[in-house]
C-alpha cells in the first residue's frame, strides 16, 4: 500500500506527526510512506526509518515569486504526480495543504469539517474522518492515521521513530553527522538552552537565562547554547558572556542538532519548534511558556514538563507582542507571564525531571 502523508509545516507539527507514521508502519503490512514537506524541514522526516521518499515543497519561497520559480515548481510537482497512491492523507487541514493533496495522484483523507482549522479544506476530500479538536496534536495525528487507514487508533506510548535518528538508513554515518556539524563530543554533564523563538512575547528575558547558566554551572554541568540565526547568536552570546562553563555551538542542521540532543542531559526551552524535537528524543526537558497555551501543543512525551501561568487574566493571551509595556505590571520579569516561572524553579524541575521523579 502506498500513502502520501502531507504535513509541510510546522517544525513541530511536522515532529508531532512521526508517531503517526510510526503506528501506521507497525500496524499496515506492507505500506511505503511518502511525505510532502517543507523543504526547511525535510530533515525530520528523513530521520524516520519508515519514510520511503520525502518529497520537498517550496511554498514560503514561492510566494515571493511564483513565475521566477515555475521550473521549480513545475518538477516538484511532476515528482508528486510520479507515483500513484492508494491514499494521499493530508494531515495539516489548511486550504493549501488540501490543494496540494488533491494535486498528487489518489484519492484524499483529511478531517472533517468538525475536526480542520479550515473547514473548507475537507471539501477536497475523498473520505473525511472527525478527530476531537480538544487533544494533543500528537494524539490527533495518531488518530487522523487510523481513521484515514482503518486500523484501531493505538493506546500505546507515542514512538517517534528517532531512536538512532535514522542512523540505520544508508549512507548516513554518525561520524559524518560529526563532521558535518562540526561539533566536538558533548560531555555527560550538558544541559542544552533553547533560548530562540518566533514572537517577541515568548522570549524568557536574558537575565533569566544567564541567572540560570549560574544554577546550571553552579550544579557542576556545561551549558549549551545553540542558534540559528544573527539574532539568536547574539543572545547566545550574551548569556555565555555570564557563564564561564557555556558554549555558542556552531550553526547546526537538524539533523546535527539531533545527534547532539541524544547526548544531553537535559534542555530548558521555551515554546519552540526545536523543544518539539527534544521531546521526540525523550530527552528530559523543562518547556516554558508565557503567552501560549500548553493543552494542546505542548512537547509530548516522557520525562517533560511545561510551566505555564496563571496569575494574570489574560493568560493564555496568544499575541505576538505583550500588550503591556515594560514596567507596568512592577515586576522585574518582561514579559510579566513569565514573572513565576523563576530560575531555581526552573533548576529544580528539570533536575527532577533527569532523575525521574516526575512523569
Amino acid at each position: 500500500m502506498r500513502i502520501l502523508l502531507v504535513k509541510m509545516s510546522s517544525l513541530g507539527d511536522v515532529i508531532h506527526a512521526l508517531a503517526a507514521v510510526s503506528d501506521a508502519a507497525a500496524l499496515v503490512p506492507g505500506i511505503e510512506i511518502d511525505w510532502v514537506v517543507e523543504e526547511a524541514f525535510q530533515e525530520i522526516p528523513a530521520m524516520h526509518p519508515a519514510v520511503r521518499q520525502v518529497l520537498p515543497i517550496a511554498i514560503r519561497r514561492w510566494r515571493e515569486g511564483w513565475w521566477r520559480q515555475r521550473k521549480d515548481i513545475q518538477q516538484t510537482l511532476g515528482k508528486m504526480r510520479a507515483t500513484d497512491y492508494d491514499l494521499v492523507i493530508d494531515a495539516q487541514g489548511l486550504i493549501k495543504s488540501a490543494i496540494v493533496s488533491g494535486l498528487a495522484r489518489g484519492p484524499v483523507a483529511g478531517l472533517d469539517t468538525a475536526s480542520s482549522r479550515e473547514p473548507l479544506a475537507s471539501r477536497f476530500y475523498t473520505k473525511a474522518v472527525n478527530v476531537p479538536r480538544d487533544q494533543h496534536a500528537v494524539v490527533r495525528l495518531r488518530q487522523l492515521l487510523a481513521l484515514a487507514l482503518d486500523y484501531a487508533v493505538p493506546t500505546t506510548e507515542a514512538d517517534f521513530g528517532l531512536g538512532s535518528i535514522g542512523l540505520e538508513k544508508p549512507g548516513l554515518e554518525k561520524s559524518d553527522i560529526r563532521k558535518k556539524s562540526n561539533q566536538p563530543g558533548i560531555p555527560a554533564r550538558t544541559i542544552l538552552f533553547f533560548h530562540g523563538t518566533t514572537w517577541a512575547s515568548k522570549h524568557w528575558p536574558v537575565s533569566q537565562w544567564q541567572a540560570l547558566a549560574q544554577l546550571v554551572a553552579a550544579a557542576g554541568y556545561e551549558v549549551l547554547l545553540p542558534h540559528g540565526n544573527a539574532v539568536e547568536l547574539a543572545r547566545a552570546e550574551a548569556i555565555a558572556a555570564t557563564c564561564a562553563s557555556a558554549r555558542v555551538l556552531p550553526k547546526l542542521s537538524l539533523t546535527a542538532l539531533a545527534e547532539c540532543l541524544r547526548e544531553v542531559a537535559g534542555v530548558v526551552s521555551v515554546d519552540t519548534g526545536l523543544g518539539h524535537l527534544a521531546a521526540a528524543l525523550a530527552v528530559p526537558m523543562v518547556s516554558l511558556y508565557g503567552p501560549t497555551n500548553p493543552l494542546l501543543t505542548a512537547p509530548y512525551g516522557r520525562q517533560q514538563s511545561a510551566l505555564a501561568s496563571t496569575h494574570l487574566p489574560c493568560i493564555p493571551c496568544m499575541r505576538k507582542t505583550c500588550k503591556f509595556a515594560e514596567g507596568d505590571t512592577g515586576g522585574e520579569v518582561y514579559p510579566p507571564c513569565f514573572a513565576p516561572a523563576t530560575t531555581l524553579k526552573v533548576w529544580q524541575t528539570l533536575l527532577a525531571q533527569m532523575d525521574g521523579s516526575v512523569s
